[in-house]
């Protein structure tokens, strides 16, 4: 896995709580296979650039379905040859606060 993407998508047409379509969302990437980590602005997902691409294009048609208006913030790290991004990033900061 090379590419660590941290993607926040949700409907601005659908009222103040959309944690509803953030759960299909979600739905969307855990049904991808990939790994992931939700966290309370976005959730990032690890694995190579095409298969994350597809994923966010799911997600992004999924609410275009329903929603008229859609927030999609999106980052991207890729790095050859990483391994376990979303673990050993966080880790190796961690290690050198000690």
């Amino acid at each position: 896995m090379s590419t660590l993407a941290e993607l926040s998508i949700f409907p601005l047409d659908k009222g103040i709580s959309v944690s509803t379509y953030v759960a299909k969302m979600l739905k969307i990437i855990q049904n991808s296979g990939l790994e992931y980590e939700l966290g309370p602005m976005g959730t990032c997902i690890e694995g190579e650039w095409e298969e994350i691409m597809d994923v966010i294009d799911k997600c992004f048609k999924t609410l275009a379905a329903e929603c008229n208006r859609i927030y999609l913030n999106l980052k991207v790290d890729y790095r050859q040859g990483r391994k376990n991004g979303l673990k050993t990033k966080v880790k190796s900061v961690k290690e050198k606060l000690s």
